[in-house]
This record gives structure tokens, sequence and C-alpha cells, in this order.
């Protein structure tokens, strides 16, 4: 046994020298970092998971990525949430009960009794208040604004009773801005309170506080952990039932895989070449299982680039490269050729691309002959990780024959996501192609609003611009018809793909294996809510 910095280091080291390192390495760097536990550790009931990537920030209105998402959910409580299983519902969760009086009225009475923790009091309809209007303040750049864009306020008629007012319409209420990060409730007078401007993780900076969910934060290290602890203020349903919660960054599957085979976490996603075996003969103790994703991975066009301007030299690419064999060589044959943004199962799925995803080489060297191209030489950017470089060398050596010479230029993940935004410099002009992957929720507008013309230069570092897209975001945003919003979204795809600018690749799958001393917590999609996570 080994006490909690020796856990830790052990963990770290493994993630290193697994990028560095043969199996034999890393398997000697775990025996030579074995150091008994500490009594008041081995008392602890601690929950350990991988965590994909490191943490920014932890205020609800400034979250843009998945690790970030999955820890804030065990940290707030929301109106409503989603519930684990294999379809998305949701359940009632700070909401005593929710009704929609009228399309543009829900109104709202909040259970009594929820305490924020810190001694920031209890939950009152003023809260409820201050966390949703907070997303339409321009000054703050909420990433969610287009969740709550429909808001007008909220009016407060009650201490624990309100009513959401909407200037219009808004369908992703239920599905996306209440359930989801959007949803999260916080305390005003904690947030009034700080200094430390969207809860910024790093630094000696005044961490979240007043967190009324089952866990509040404990302790964050570089690129190490990020640890929760039991919020002892917490009186909801699903008590917590582990004492912490250690959530490792852990950026490489593989790694991710000899890191749980050391038991040194208890949950992980695994990568796709691995699911057979693992499948076939799973670790001791562990159950291992394949859910559908509604992850949207794609190959971006940034078309206001020079190189690229020619709609032609666009749609070239679009037809030279072989989506199935990306399918099979990234993602081991687990998984389908996308067909959108928007993943199967949700409303607005399209049934196939105008483009098939097979390759069509000859279409694609008559576009360019078309276009007066020859000889052409780009680059494409990614993130520093195994799939994205497996999939950047396949587009790499489609292209190559259609005449088109591709650069692979890799980058860590905090540098990746600026290389697009103008509010971060002029990389965005350079940039050429882009392999892209997003994480979603379970509807299609929260997908798509990324690309309208309001987003070029934000999140469409396509640039993509187009008047019929941006009134149907309006329409579809508005519309409460299911069977009306399908086509809405359908009809949006298809202008993506018709301006070239999008290669749409996989929405992916989520494997993944875990102990049998816990019964994990999972949306349809496999991502973690760890609020519901259980021993076994």
């Amino acid at each position: 046994m080994e006490n909690a910095e020796s856990h830790c280091t052990r963990v770290k080291c493994i993630t290193l020298l697994m990028k560095r390192a043969t199996v034999f390495m890393v398997l000697l760097a775990m025996m030579l970092t074995i150091h008994p536990f500490s009594t008041a550790q081995a008392e602890k009931s601690i929950l350990k998971i991988r965590n994909y990537a490191d943490i920014a920030y932890l205020d609800p209105i400034y979250i843009y990525a998945t690790p970030e998402s999955i820890t804030i959910e065990a940290l707030y409580r929301k109106l409503i949430t989603y519930k684990p299983g294999h379809t998305w519902e949701w359940e009632l969760d700070a909401a005593e009960s929710l009704k929609q009086v009228d399309p543009t009225h829900v109104e709202f009475t909040l259970k009594k009794g929820i305490m924020f923790a810190d001694g920031f009091g209890e939950m009152a309809a003023e809260d409820v208040k201050f966390s949703f209007e907070r997303h339409l303040d321009p000054d703050l750049g909420s990433y969610y604004k287009g969740e709550w864009e429909n808001l007008d306020h909220v009016e407060v008629t009650g201490k624990y009773s309100g009513t959401i007012i909407l200037k219009a319409p808004a369908a992703t209420l239920w599905t996306t801005a209440m359930p989801s990060v959007a949803g999260h409730i916080v305390s005003k007078k904690a947030i009034e309170k700080t200094t430390n401007k969207y809860f910024e993780i790093g630094g000696e900076k005044d961490y979240p506080k007043g967190c009324s969910g089952p866990y509040k934060f404990g302790k964050w290290v570089a690129g190490d952990k990020t640890i929760l602890v039991k919020n002892e203020v917490y009186n909801g349903a699903h008590k917590p039932e582990f004492d912490e919660i250690w959530l490792f960054p852990i950026d490489d599957a593989k790694t991710a895989e000899m890191v749980y085979e050391a038991g040194d976490i208890d949950y992980t996603w695994i990568s796709a070449s691995s699911y057979a075996s693992y499948k076939a003969k799973p670790p001791k103790n562990t159950t291992v299982e394949n859910r559908p994703s509604i992850f949207a991975v794609w190959l971006g066009m940034n078309k206001d680039n020079a190189a690229l301007k020619d709609i032609r030299v666009r749609k070239a690419i679009q037809y030279a490269v072989d989506v199935p064999s990306i399918i099979k060589a990234t993602y081991a044959g687990l998984g389908a050729p996308a067909t959108g943004m928007v993943a199967k199962g949700i409303t607005g799925y399209r049934e196939k691309t105008l483009i098939p995803p097979e390759a069509n080489v000859q279409k694609a060297k008559e576009l360019l002959k078309e276009a007066g191209v020859k000889n052409l030489s780009l680059t494409v950017s990614c993130q520093n990780i195994s799939n994205d470089l497996t999939t950047a060398q396949i587009i790499q050596a489609n292209l190559a024959q259609v005449g088109i010479t591709l650069q692979i230029n890799q980058y860590d993940e905090g540098t990746f996501w600026t290389l697009g935004e103008e509010a971060s410099g002029d990389t965005w002009k350079d940039l050429q192609l882009v392999l892209q992957r997003w994480s979603s929720d379970p509807d299609p507008n929260y997908m798509l609003q990324y690309f309208n013309t309001k987003g070029v230069g934000f999140w469409n570092w396509e640039r993509f611009s187009n008047e019929e897209y941006d009134k149907l975001l309006v329409e579809g945003y508005k519309e409460l018809d299911l069977k009306k919003r399908a086509p809405i979204y359908q009809r949006m795809q298809e202008l993506m793909e018709e301006s070239g600018c999008y290669l749409f690749l996989t929405n992916e799958t989520t494997p993944a294996m875990y102990r049998n001393t816990i019964v994990p917590g999972l949306r349809p999609d496999g991502i973690p809510l760890l609020h519901f996570f259980q021993k076994n």
C-alpha cells in the first residue's frame, strides 16, 4: 500500500514513461514507487477517475471542455439533472416542482434546506435568478449564452419560487439549458465575494466556494490531479458514497489503460483499438463496455485562407479523404462515419451525407484541375494525441493521391485551442486544415449554434457564414415540435457540407472499463455523472 502523494506521483510517472519508454520501464517505475499507506489514508474511501485533460476553470459560465463539465457536475446542483442510463432523460434535482405553464413561462419551486458550503447559507430563488441571468451579461462572455439566448429574466415570486420568463419559446430549455452545465446554480453571495474571475485554476487563487453538490473542491495539482471532497452540507437524494474523488488528467488512452491495470484508477475510457481484447479478456474484477458517443469529429477548412478560398479546392479535399479508412485505423472499426455534427439518436440526425464517406480520387482530381491548382501544399493542425496523429496521417496519405502535400502540425492542448480565435492573435490567418473534436449535449442546437456568422473567429474556425443557416438556427431554437425541428437541423448540416468547409468524420463511441467494486453513473453517451457513482 502507499500514501496519497506517492500514489499521485506513481500515476504521473506512468503517464510520462508511457510516452517515453517501454512497458518494461513503466512496470519498473511502478515497482520502485511503492510505499506504505498512512492509517488515515487507508480509512478513506476514494474514487479514482481518469479525466482525459486537466481543468482550467470551474465557473458554470466559463466551462468549455468535457473534463471541466465532468468535474463541476459534482460541485453544484441544478433544477433538473440528466439521469444515468441508456436513454436521455432527466429528473428533478434542486427543484421540488418545475412546470412549463405556457411556451414562454416556466414556474419552479426549490426544495427547502439546500445549503451552500462555506457558510453561504440556503439556496433561494434569488440564486437561480442570478445564476441564469449571468449568462446574459456581455461582460462575462458566457460560453453558454446561446443556451439562454431567449431568456428575458427570472422573476422571483417567493423565497423558494420563481418564473423563468422567455422572450420566445426555447426548445433547448429542457434538453440542455437546465440539465447541462448551463443550468448549474451558484451562490450569489459566493460569486460576488470572490476575486477569482471564472474560478480560474492555478496558483494561489480563491477556488470555488459555496458548492451545493455532493462534493466540493479540495485540491488541485497541475498536470497531476484534482481532488474533490465530500460536501458535509449536502442533503440531496444522491448521497456521496466516497470521501474523496480523485480526477487524473491522462490524455492518452493507452497510458490510462496501463494506469488502470496497475490498480491506480477505478474508471477509465479506453482506446478503440484495445476494446476487443479487453472485452474478450478483461482485467480481474472489471467490466468492459462500449456506448455510442455524441462527440463530433471533423476536418475543418478555413475558407478565408488564400489556399482554400476556392470552394472547388475544399470540395476536392472532401472527396479525396476516405473516412472508412480513418474509422478502421484510428478507431479499430468501432463506430461509423458521421453524417454531420448531430449524432444518431438525437433530433436532426441525417441518414447520409451529400458526399459519400468513401474517397473518390477521380472526382477530387477533376475539381483541382477545374480550379487550376497543381502541386498544392497545405498544413493540418491537430492536438498532440495518438488519435489525431493517426487520423492526420490517413488524410495526409489520401491527399497525396490527388497531388496535395500535407504537413501535420501537432500542438499541446492549451496552444491548440487558441489557433482559430481572433482574440488570441493572428494565428487564425495561417490556419488551413484543422482536426476538431467537440463534446456535445443531447440537442442539435447545442452543437450547431457555434457555426453561425456570429461565431466566426470565436468557435467557428472554418469562418463559415451563411444567411440561411443563421435564420434556421433561430427557427430551430424556437420550434417546440420535434417533427418540425428535425428537418431544420438536417438542412443546416447540408449547408455546412455544401460550403466545402467541413468533412464529417465520426461521432465516435465510448469504450470504457471500471472496477466491479463501483457502480458508475453514466450518461447514455458514456460521460460520467460523478454525483451518481456508487459503491457496489
